[in-house]
């Protein structure tokens, strides 16, 4: 009797137990990484301290203002090097201008390898800053937009296959060196030549972001940092002319683009391509960007509780600023970004200075094909050439 009393109470624990696991198995706050309330979360984002809704109502005011928050949120930045100790290491003639690796020291920290394309001809020319994308390929970043040279077989594949996946078969820094630019393009840290001693990992992101936050600092505030550093650079060559310089970026190449405009007005046009859209469209749970990963480079802690990324870009204003996206980029919803190109419009048009303003939306996915790079070029010249 007592046996068979013990039986049925472990039938009825195990039963409760049971009971309780599939309770406990029901009970969850995320869904794809996401807080299950996360659209209540984005909905209390008001970005207080964009144009439009900050107390601010002199724009100079605002906008020195909102590039002190922007650097504020990007954390400490590196130290700077005492000198660039600019130096020539190998150099290609091309037809009309000629490639040169270089190394110069972009910070204190560290010195870095680079190409820079420089015209036939005296100068000073007007020059670029033309940075590359993410596309969650790392072993190669300045190569995506210069052809490189003396290199092995396996980067020139790499590079070359970049090139016609992106940019329709074209190096872009060197079609912009073609028709008369200086033109830089530098590894973002993680990419290329500044990437991981023991080899590319996707996963390996997360732990850089984190590292950098451990010490004070941001991943994305240090690419940026490194981009402002390169445009210095280039102003202090004698054959550039310091005031006609811009920047040209696709994906996170163009979040790199803005951001670097907003960061300092040595660039004076910008063009960027296939990186803009509102916090109301990026932060779901379907979008590339909540995912994490691919999201870290481009993350700046605290800043989406003062601005959205459209009135980041709109610290760019009244200087010139070109802004595509494409129909079909996946990355982007199409509505987010109308409302990105509202929101900049409306603050060009507050200045009166709308003809400096260019947005479009183009009938492509995620792509710079050449067709855009013919418009940029009109655009770079249009602005950068006197």
């Amino acid at each position: 009797m007592k046996r068979k009393i013990v039986v049925l109470s472990l039938f009825i624990a195990s039963a409760l137990c049971l009971s309780a696991q599939k309770k406990t198995e029901g009970r969850y706050e995320l869904i794809k990484n996401m807080p299950v309330y996360y659209e209540t979360l984005r909905s209390e984002l008001t970005f207080p301290d964009a144009w439009g809704n900050s107390r601010i109502k002199s724009f100079p005011k605002w906008r020195r203002e909102a590039r002190k928050i922007l650097t504020e949120c990007l954390q400490r930045a590196p130290r700077p090097s005492d000198d660039f100790d600019y130096k020539v290491v190998a150099t290609e003639q091309r037809d009309g201008y000629r490639a040169e690796k270089i190394e110069f020291n972009i910070s204190a920290y560290t010195r870095i390898p680079a190409y820079l394309l420089v015209p036939d001809g005296e100068g000073p020319f007007p020059a670029l800053v033309v940075l590359h994308d993410h596309g969650a390929h790392f072993s190669i970043g300045k190569e995506k937009n210069v052809r490189p040279f003396g290199v092995d077989d396996a980067v020139m594949q790499d590079a070359c296959r970049w090139a016609e996946n992106c940019y329709e078969g074209v190096f872009v820094g060197d079609f912009f060196a073609a028709h008369g630019y200086v033109v830089l393009a530098i590894d973002a840290f993680f990419w290329g030549e500044r990437g991981r001693q023991d080899g590319v990992k996707y996963e390996a992101q997360e732990a850089v972001s984190a590292n950098f936050l451990q010490m004070g600092m941001s991943w994305c505030g240090y690419i940026t940092y490194d981009d402002v550093a390169s445009v210095d650079f280039l102003a202090t060559l004698p054959f550039v002319d310091a005031k006609s310089i811009g920047a040209v970026g696709f994906s996170m190449g163009a979040h790199r683009a803005w951001m670097l405009s907003a960061m300092t007005d040595k660039v004076y046009a910008t063009a960027a391509i296939c990186w803009l859209n509102t916090s109301e469209y990026l932060l779901s749970v379907n979008n590339n960007q909540s995912k994490g990963q691919s999201a870290y480079s481009m993350i700046v802690p605290e800043l989406r509780n003062h601005l959205d990324y459209p009135h980041v870009a709109s610290i760019i204003c009244p200087k010139p600023f070109l802004m595509f996206n494409g129909a079909y980029d996946k990355l982007f919803p199409v509505q987010g970004t109308r409302d990105a190109f509202d929101i900049l419009e409306k603050t060009w048009q507050s200045q009166h200075v709308a003809d400096r303003l260019q947005t479009k939306i183009w009938d492509t996915p995620h792509t710079f094909n050449r067709a855009m790079q013919a418009e940029v070029l009109q655009f770079l010249d249009k602005h950068l050439k006197h």
